[in-house]
């Protein structure tokens, strides 16, 4: 089970830190991945990091402004946002995989419930 928090109310420019938690298994050995999906549009592919955190990759519209890193002591991932835009305005879900991190949706296995960040202009 994942557990997805921190997301919230912020204005343009300001940052937030997304957590999510694991429980029910040891996920050190698994992928894992921040997705969002917005009102309207499909789900897309936020971050990934691989399960030693050696590893870590992007989307194009957030590169530069946010940072993948986890905890396999606390079996937790963070998603560390900065420079936060209205665009990026979504609800944030994490996940996992096991193997290899990768960027389609439909890859992952575990999914969290989803933290809504809303980034006001």
């Amino acid at each position: 089970q994942l557990q997805a928090c921190g997301g919230g109310l912020v204005q343009a420019g300001g940052s937030l830190r997304l957590s999510c938690a694991a429980s029910g298994r040891t996920f050190s050995s698994y992928a894992m991945g921040w997705f969002r999906q917005a009102p309207g549009k499909e789900r897309e592919f936020v971050a990934a990091i691989s399960w030693s955190g050696g590893s870590t990759y992007y989307a194009d519209s957030v590169k530069g402004r946010f940072t993948i890193s986890r905890d396999n002591a606390k079996n937790t991932v963070y998603l560390q946002m900065n420079s936060l835009k209205p665009e990026d305005t979504a609800v944030y879900y994490c996940a996992a995989r096991g193997g290899s991190a990768r960027v389609q949706p439909y890859e992952y296995d575990y999914w969290g419930q989803g933290t809504l960040v809303t980034v006001s202009s």
